[in-house]
């Protein structure tokens, strides 16, 4: 089973790429991030006639998650993260699918920190960590991934020291992931490839894929039951060279049967 998570960064305006690396790699079920589009507008017959059934959760101009399956039709929990009921951002979907609780997030930015917006992403990673408690708690195999906006490490950014004041490297941020962790989590990439400079995300300016002046904010969590059962991992990095691309590579992981 492949499952992949990708920040398209406008669903609409980068349809072609989508269509283009969903027909090239076919993942079983993909995770998408940043729809930019309100729920009556996302490309549901566009995504069905490339062989894929959809789950999404809109919202105009900004955020939006979905999740996408190329078998079974993903079976919605729950639309949003639990813990504050204000909430207006769709940031979280979370579904049964191909026999795994699949949760798909974007988490908040949280830029300028400090601040209203880092205040913000706090809350939310704390709301993320309780409802994690009980995904892991429920002994079920569990997928979290999406964006996180979080370089966890050093290594997962490419010039750590001009990072150290942003809101996805500040202390706080990190210490909100490790936190998460410490629940029992298993970072995919990691496991597979704990030394290695992987990024997931290049800005569009200052030539920064061509320099390869990367981020890793885009994370596989999984839990105890599907840990063990992870085969591969990987970054389709050639994704963000396509032209009219997002600013983010697609993330997958495979899992054994």
């Amino acid at each position: 089973m492949k499952i992949a998570t990708y920040n398209v960064n406008g669903v609409n305006g980068h349809l072609p790429v989508l269509l283009r690396w969903l027909e090239e790699t076919k993942p079983d079920i993909a995770c998408l991030q940043e729809l930019k589009a309100p729920q009556e507008k996302f490309p549901e017959q566009a995504l069905l006639d490339a062989g894929y059934k959809a789950l999404w959760h809109g919202q105009k101009s900004w955020n939006g998650v979905a999740i996408l399956s190329r078998h079974d039709q993903p079976v919605e929990i729950r639309r949003v993260l639990p813990g504050d009921p204000e909430d207006s951002h769709s940031r979280y979907i979370e579904a049964s699918v191909g026999g795994i609780i699949v949760g798909c997030l974007y988490l908040p930015n949280g830029n300028p920190a400090p601040g209203p917006k880092f205040d913000y992403k706090l809350s939310w990673f704390n709301r993320l960590t309780a409802h994690a408690a009980d995904l892991l708690a429920s002994k079920q195999p569990v997928v979290l991934t999406g964006d996180f906006n979080v370089m966890p490490t050093e290594l997962d950014v490419y010039k750590p020291e001009s990072w150290t004041e942003d809101a996805l490297f500040r202390p706080e941020t990190r210490q909100a992931f490790a936190t998460l962790m410490a629940q029992g989590w298993t970072d995919a990439i990691r496991k597979l490839y704990p030394e290695e400079k992987i990024y997931t995300f290049w800005d569009y300016f200052r030539n920064a894929f061509g320099r390869n002046a990367g981020l890793r904010i885009d994370h596989f969590l999984l839990s105890p039951p599907v840990s063990h059962r992870l085969t591969a991992a990987g970054v389709d990095r050639q994704v963000r060279s396509w032209e009219k691309t997002s600013d983010h590579a697609p993330v997958w992981i495979e899992l054994s049967v």
